[in-house]
């Protein structure tokens, strides 16, 4: 006797508008129709009125209140986005009312970046040895890095730091950051000591 492997989709008694709007809360990337489809087990004509339904319940269409988030489409997917008019309030928050400190982390991706910045997310990854996709995402949902630009030939978004990360570190410009240079052994002494 083999294990069934676990039907796809959601059970029958679970409202397909409620599944996709868990869905949508967790996700960092608009999510297509197609695959919301897949995800609940429903075909995408139930999908797309699904969220139908859930734009007009967060516009109010139905008499209840207005949200203070819409569901929106952008990109080819959907996904849950702070109203415009709440941009101030919610950045406010993140920015002043939310002080949380920098995991070690974050600290240490922030100055790889603010040293050798514009820098693509895989030469910091490469600098750190570690995957640094969930940091770099933090860095920018705090502000304190931004999208420089993005390279024509490989398509590697490069990233540099903002002003808010000055303001924050209470210095002027970048050349006030302290030179590395004195803080790094020469090897003049040697190595052995390293493993």
């Amino acid at each position: 006797m083999t294990d069934a492997a676990p039907a796809a989709g959601i059970p029958d008694h679970i409202d397909v508008a409620r599944a996709l709007e868990a869905i949508l809360m967790v996700v960092d990337e608009p999510q297509s129709v197609v695959g919301l489809a897949s995800a609940v087990g429903r075909p995408v004509k139930a999908v797309r009125a699904a969220i139908a339904e859930l734009v007009a319940d967060y516009d109010g269409a139905a008499g209840g209140p207005r949200r203070g988030f819409e569901l929106r489409e952008v990109g080819g997917g959907w996904r849950i986005y702070v109203r415009s008019e709440l941009d101030a309030v919610v950045r406010d928050f993140v920015h002043t009312q939310n002080p949380s400190k920098l995991s070690q982390a974050a600290l240490e991706t922030l100055a790889v970046i603010a040293y050798k910045q514009p820098i693509s997310r895989g030469a910091i990854a490469s600098i750190r040895a570690v995957n640094v996709d969930s940091v770099v995402r933090t860095l920018l949902g705090r502000g304190l890095i931004t999208e420089a630009f993005t390279d024509s030939e490989t398509g590697a978004i490069h990233y540099e730091t903002t002003d808010l990360l000055l303001v924050q570190l209470g210095i002027n410009s970048l050349d006030e950051l302290p030179k590395i240079s004195p803080l790094l052994d020469d090897g003049s002494e040697g190595f052995d000591d390293v493993r």
